[in-house]
């Protein structure tokens, strides 16, 4: 069989390691995928200004989709390719409906161009890493953003999902990814899928020729849109529930191992 025309992949907890880094078989397995002729596209819920330390990886070429399906990002010219933003009335309206229900809410945002946080938003080890010293801001509105987060410091992140879901689901399109009660939200209609699909069509590729893998429910949407899709052994239960195969762990090379009984290469074992 012809190995698959388009291999998206996520990033952290699925094609990276635990501490974020590339094992060498994966950028082998990447390789691959690109000496075959076949596109590789990162889809992440990562800032653009968190893909330096990646896209070297694939030597600057290709595409990435960043921010949940917000924005397109051009990894030869580290800029942003195309984008769908949030409206600014939008992150008002959003914001002032969930701090009212749930008060212990704070909020950040993400710009095509940087991001902003509120003062007793936590920042994370990734926020830590990749961040350029910015300092809190009193208000996180009045901009159009590609993404608005919501943290809360106890509740379970499932529990605040519904809860997002039940409140706002009907303006913002909300998911989450990580372990932490952190919820994304994206414009309505605003996906992983959405954004992998306008790619796939604009290069005159189907659904039936592309192969996706993920760990998160964010990752739901792509997953669903791919012809065939992956989670790795660590996932989340409802993407271990959702996708037609299993391989093994992020931090066992996965991807990699399903990447090499595709395309023929590595140890594939």
């Amino acid at each position: 069989m012809a190995p698959p025309r388009l291999i998206a992949t996520d990033l952290d907890g699925t094609a990276l390691r635990s501490d974020g880094t590339i094992s060498a078989r994966t950028a082998a397995a990447f390789a691959a995928v690109e000496d075959s002729g076949s596109t590789l596209v990162f889809v992440t819920a990562r800032p653009p200004r968190w893909m330096a330390s990646v896209s070297h990886v694939v030597n600057h070429r290709g595409l990435a989709i960043c921010a949940n399906g917000a924005l397109l990002y051009d990894l030869h010219t580290e800029s942003i390719a195309d984008a769908h933003l949030m409206e600014a009335a939008v992150v008002a309206e959003t914001v002032a409906l969930l701090r009212k229900a749930v008060p212990a809410l704070t909020f950040s945002v993400e710009y095509p161009d940087g991001y902003a946080y509120e003062s007793d938003f936590p920042l994370g080890s990734w926020d830590q890493r990749f961040g350029d010293g910015r300092p809190p801001v009193e208000s996180v509105l009045g901009r159009p953003c590609a993404k608005l987060l919501a943290y809360h410091h106890t509740m379970a992140a499932d529990d605040l999902y519904e809860q997002v879901v039940a409140l706002v689901g009907d303006m913002v399109t909300p998911t989450h990814s990580s372990g932490r009660a952190l919820i994304e939200m994206s414009a309505t209609g605003v996906t992983k899928a959405t954004a992998l699909a306008r790619f796939a069509t604009r290069n005159g590729i189907t659904p039936g020729e592309a192969v996706a893998f993920g760990d998160m429910p964010n990752d739901l949407p792509m997953l669903g849109w791919a012809g065939t899709s992956w989670a790795v052994a660590n996932a989340h239960p409802d993407v271990l529930a959702a996708v037609d195969h299993v391989t093994r762990a992020n931090d066992d090379d996965g991807v990699a191992l399903v990447l090499e009984r595709l395309y023929g290469v590595g140890r594939a074992g």
